[in-house]
């Protein structure tokens, strides 16, 4: 079983040597690879240095490493880690053993049962935190305790199937609700965290990241559970419509006219809208329960061509011995 461990890596270069140094020895039979994301320190050439084959991904974001690792590394199982070296190598290289036992397909890594909230001293990481795993869990009716680690591994059917589509830190959140979504074994791990060392700096923003992350939720959540979201709005609709339309009712049945024209027409403008919201949200709904079906079948295509390949070699194996 071909293992690779994948380090994306932006301006790291108080740690990248010994985070490469920590995976080429933990995994001894790994291809380490960093893909640098136009770094303008040293962190290209320590990496390569201590080992990893180093790969130049241009488009700035996170989300686009992650699209170009794996697109471009084959493997049997994958590791993902940042280059900040604030998780605990050892920890995270038996994040493999869920994958090799046929038992996980993504297993996250959980800082946030571990030593996170001890660790961080950003006040508003932990607390956003904590905000994204609430608001997945009751969203997608799942019991996922870390959200947005950078410590996963992956199998081969999750990496090859799974369509990349954020550009930047979302992508830890678009990879979970995907998984959640299509039914995907997931496992957490517990795994160690600590702060980033003197000298390393963090890239991440916390407001500016911290909506675009929740506008991901926002934006998967009406394509993955579009029924239970447009049936949200319609409900909001629905009540203002309702509300609105109290004043010019009591004032109907109290004087037979009704002088409140304009609130009449937004009520009933609003409940309108709440119709098509449920109507809308029915057909989408359909059309995601179709996209489903092409998923599945998807995945049944490439269970049955790996299979043939995996037969295929063995054949030709045998033939050359």
């Amino acid at each position: 079983m071909k293992t690779a461990v994948l380090i994306p890596c932006h301006n790291e270069e108080a740690t990248i040597a010994r985070v490469v140094g920590d995976y080429r020895r933990l995994l001894p039979d790994a291809d380490v690879f960093v893909f640098d994301n136009n770094s303008t320190d040293g962190s290209a050439r320590l990496a390569s240095e201590a080992g990893a084959i180093v790969v130049p991904e241009y488009r700035q974001g996170k989300g686009f490493v992650v699209r170009s690792m794996f697109r471009e590394v084959d493997a049997d199982v994958y590791v993902m880690v940042d280059g900040d070296d604030t998780y605990d190598a050892a920890d995270v290289a038996a994040l493999v053993g869920p994958v090799l036992e046929g038992r996980a397909d993504m297993v996250v890594g959980d800082r946030l049962s571990s030593g996170y909230f001890r660790g961080n001293h950003r006040a508003m990481h932990a607390a956003g935190n904590r905000l994204v795993r609430w608001l997945i869990n009751k969203a997608f009716r799942a019991k996922v305790n870390d959200i947005m680690t950078g410590a996963r591994a992956f199998s081969r059917m999750f990496v090859q199937t799974y369509p990349v589509m954020s550009g930047g830190f979302e992508i830890e959140t678009e990879m979970t609700i995907h998984a959640l979504d299509k039914d995907f074994l997931v496992v957490g791990m517990p795994v160690g965290y600590r702060d980033r060392v003197e000298g390393s700096v963090s890239k991440l923003k916390t407001v500016p990241d911290g909506i675009r992350v929740l506008k991901t939720i926002v934006a998967l959540f009406k394509d993955y559970r579009p029924l239970l979201f447009s049936s949200i709005v319609a409900c909001v609709l629905f009540v203002g419509a309702v509300l609105l339309f109290l004043a010019p009712f009591d004032e109907y049945l109290t004087t037979g006219f009704v002088r409140k024209v304009p609130s009449l027409i937004v009520a009933m403008a609003l409940a309108i809208s709440s119709l098509l919201a449920l109507f809308a949200g029915a057909m989408m709904d359909s059309l995601h329960k179709q996209s489903r079906m092409f998923y599945e079948l998807e995945l049944h295509r490439w269970s049955r061509e790996r299979e043939s390949h995996r037969i295929s070699g063995a054949g030709g194996k045998g033939a050359m011995s």
